[in-house]
């Protein structure tokens, strides 16, 4: 069992190959308008599910998570402006930061009511405990007959 990754994006072949670093081919890290996404570590245990995002510099309130039936969606917006106060500036800088990630939860084994986030030192982890029936038993013995 594992969660799927579903892009929101579909960038054009030649979008890609020139938006690609050369010498970085495989780099992910970016979506089809240049972007950032954040990087996302993915972990089973007997358990649970363990999810961390990257996200450095964010605050939890910038974080929108929801689960819609077995979609998990993981957003973030976030906008900065530069605070001088000067009527007749030649410059002023802007900044945007958006996000979205989501992933297809395995049907019938999570226990979404007891879904916990936090963020904590530029890492957003999710805990995403399993069912009881879904979680791994040990080997048993059979009786032979």
């Amino acid at each position: 069992m594992s969660i799927i990754k579903r892009n929101h994006t579909f960038p054009s072949v030649f979008d890609d190959f020139f938006s690609r670093e050369l010498i970085n081919w495989g780099n992910n890290n970016f979506s089809a308008s240049n972007t950032t996404v954040p990087s996302v570590n993915i972990k089973e245990s007997a358990e649970s599910f363990e999810v961390e995002v990257a996200a450095p510099g964010m605050d939890k309130k910038d974080f929108n998570i929801t689960l819609d039936g077995t979609m998990l969606t993981i957003s973030s917006e976030k906008q900065h402006q530069d605070e001088k106060k000067e009527e007749n500036y030649t410059r002023r800088e802007f900044s945007y930061q958006s996000f979205k990630r989501s992933f297809q939860l395995p049907k019938d084994v999570v226990d979404a009511d007891k879904i916990n986030a936090k963020y904590e030192n530029g890492l957003l982890h999710l805990t995403i405990p399993k069912k009881e029936e879904a979680k791994k038993q040990g080997p048993r013995l059979i009786e032979i007959g």
